[in-house]
């Protein structure tokens, strides 16, 4: 079992949509596709009020391949995604880590 950590900045004012897009579009497409969420954070105290971090699981590098190049590909999404961003992009920067939990991890 691996996590992936991936933090995403938003251009100033659009994380509102951001959070919006994740709620009635992502979600449901991650169901679709397989892919399994462990939860989203925003900061309330940190180095930007402009994030959305969140943890997703996955049997194995493979697997997150597999189904994340299915989702980055489905026509839906695509189209959404786009509608999404006609007022202008949502989305500055994307950060992602894979991470393996520790032998003593409550995650495993």
């Amino acid at each position: 079992m691996i996590y992936e950590l991936r933090i995403y900045e938003c251009f100033p004012g659009r994380l509102p949509s951001l959070l919006e897009r994740f709620e009635n579009v992502t979600l449901d497409l991650w169901k679709k596709h397989g892919i399994e969420q462990v939860g989203f954070w925003t900061p309330t105290v940190g180095r930007s009020n402009k994030e959305l971090i969140y943890i997703l699981k996955w049997e194995s590098l493979a697997d997150r391949e597999q189904k994340w190049n299915a989702f980055t590909a489905d026509p839906i999404w695509l189209d959404k995604r786009a509608a999404s961003e006609a007022d202008g992009p949502i989305v500055a920067t994307i950060e992602n880590s894979f991470l393996q939990p520790t032998q003593f991890s409550l995650s495993k």
